[in-house]
């Protein structure tokens, strides 16, 4: 079986646009490439990766788009826009040109205004993307859960997928209303989510177990077909690594039939962001 990371990261710092990660995370404030990641890919068997932007800039975008032209691992980008502003269709058509180019994220979680998204200009960018054939990641808090079910609404062709579970309150035990809110979203046909960044959500001293209640929630309402799994490599490396990480997800999907398994590891993210098998 193929798999496919279906969330992970690259940056060089020292470019200029990009103002993350800050210095105080000193275990990943220096560049990561793609020759550190490989290692780690071979190990796990994984073959493609989506990578996803992590600064919110046009910039951010024109490097990412360059690393994919000479990164075959990488199968798709997830690339930024800013979807207030009336050069967005520009932006996204120049962007589409770029054959991995599969769809944005605008980072609503370090947004002060829980709902800007549901704004008419971001709402007019939005409705671009199924005919351009791109594709909605949402980085969100569990604050932005009705948002994202009030957007799938109204946007039922636009391909959302929700980013490392919502950030779930994973160190403090918390499951309500998070449980009842991805309930209320999976019930929405265009909706996935990632198994990504839980680790950092738990934090300092996380166990398999208390990521557990979370992952079967998921598996729950989403099913296995729109479930994928993410690396969130290197941010993973603050609480874990990637084997590690690896090896916890693999565990939480122990009970599930290969079908299953092959879903969350590759298949779904593959039908998803449109990457060849």
């Amino acid at each position: 079986m193929s798999h496919i990371d279906a969330h992970q990261h690259y940056w060089t710092l020292g470019l200029g646009h990009n103002d993350w990660p800050p210095s105080e995370f000193a275990a990943i404030h220096r560049d990561f490439t793609p020759e550190d990641l490989r290692p780690h890919l071979a190990a796990a068997g994984i073959t493609k990766t989506v990578l996803v932007q992590a600064a919110p800039n046009l910039a951010e975008t024109e490097f990412l788009l360059d690393v994919a032209e000479r990164e075959g691992t990488v199968a798709a980008v997830v690339g930024w826009v800013d979807v207030w502003s009336p050069t967005a269709r520009s932006d996204l058509e120049r962007f589409k040109r770029h054959p991995k180019f599969r769809g944005i994220r605008p980072m609503l979680q370090g947004l002060e205004d829980t709902f800007c998204i549901l704004q008419p200009e971001a709402m007019r960018t939005l409705e671009m993307l199924p005919g351009l054939g791109l594709r909605f990641d949402a980085l969100i808090q569990p604050r932005h859960l009705p948002v994202i079910t009030a957007l799938a609404d109204r946007l039922p062709d636009l391909p959302i997928v929700i980013d490392h579970a919502a950030k779930p309150f994973i160190a403090t035990g918390t499951l309500e209303p998070w449980c009842a809110d991805m309930t209320a979203l999976s019930r929405r046909s265009n909706l996935c989510v990632k198994l990504s960044g839980l680790v950092t959500e738990a934090g300092n001293g996380w166990t398999v177990e208390r990521l557990r209640p979370y992952v079967l929630h998921l598996l729950d309402v989403f099913g296995p077909e729109r479930m994928m799994f993410g690396s969130d490599w290197p941010v993973v490396d603050l609480d874990a690594n990637y084997e590690k990480w690896w090896i916890a997800a693999n565990e939480l999907l122990r009970d599930l039939d290969e079908s299953a398994r092959s879903a969350v590891l590759g298949t779904s993210a593959a039908r998803f962001y449109g990457i060849d098998s």
